[in-house]
């Protein structure tokens, strides 16, 4: 009775150990990452998925109107900026771009994908992160200190686990 007992608890224990092991290597997605870009700590993780949205939102910090930066997220884990919107020409936006007027906000289709995206979220510029349908306070999550935003293929026991 005791062997039986015990060769059933090891192939329970078996049985487990396969399941994780395989979720750990089966695919499950997309992911968008937020870091702190000093340490590399997590400080978020976010399913995504091809063309997801991913916009950083904040208050531009001389001309205190908004600005928002566009990125879709490509099947090569790329973050392609699609848009930008921006209320009023100030310091560091596009004086030359192609930009046409839309609901009152300057809006131009900006070139350019990148691996990863750096941040500086800043407590006057408020920086939001929006992904998707969801949105996240840069600041608070940060700390307001530098974040790198990149995109990596998860198992699905990493989605599980996020």
């Amino acid at each position: 009775m005791l062997d039986s007992n015990r060769t059933r608890f090891l192939v329970v224990v078996a049985v487990l150990a396969l399941a994780v092991g395989g979720s750990a290597a089966v695919p499950g997605g997309q992911a968008l990452v937020v870091e702190d870009a000093e340490t590399g700590e997590t400080l978020l993780t976010a399913p995504v998925q091809e063309d997801t949205t991913v916009s950083v939102e904040y208050m531009h910090s001389v001309e205190k109107t908004r600005v928002l930066d566009e990125y879709t997220v490509r099947r090569n884990g790329e973050l392609e900026m699609t848009r930008m919107e921006f209320e009023s020409y100030g310091w560091g936006l596009p004086a030359y771009a192609d930009v046409h007027k839309e609901n009152g906000s300057y809006v131009f289709d900006p070139e350019g994908s990148w691996e990863e995206v750096y941040i500086k979220p800043g407590h006057v510029a408020g920086h939001k992160l929006h992904v998707g349908d969801e949105t996240y306070d840069l600041v608070a999550l940060s700390d307001a200190r530098s974040v790198r935003l990149h995109v990596t293929n998860q198992s699905v026991l990493d989605a599980a686990l996020h």
